[in-house]
């Protein structure tokens, strides 16, 4: 395999990470409605500590140094979060 070869599949890769970025936030729009309709507050401490413990140990299971992968997860947490939030101030200005 030649150096672009393998280029184009990491660029084919990051093309498909990006989607289902996309696709996990689309997800947090519905947990944002779920939580507002509910009383639920939008930061789930526990639902984090389980993200983290279980992507940590994906990792591991992978032969991956699991802290970069936390930080990458925690940067996603953090993004539905705010997406949440986002969404639960516009419902309130309506």
């Amino acid at each position: 395999m030649t150096l672009e070869q393998v280029r184009a599949d990491i660029s084919r890769i990051d093309t498909e990470i990006i989607r289902l970025i996309a696709e996990r936030q689309a997800l947090a729009e519905q947990v944002a409605l779920i939580k507002a309709e509910t009383g639920l507050p939008t930061h789930d401490a526990d639902r984090t500590a389980a993200v983290l413990r279980s992507v940590s140990a994906q990792a591991e299971a992978c032969r991956m140094d699991p802290a970069p992968v936390r930080k990458i997860f925690e940067t996603l947490i953090a993004m539905s979060e705010d997406r949440q939030r986002e969404l639960r101030e516009k419902g309130k200005s309506r």
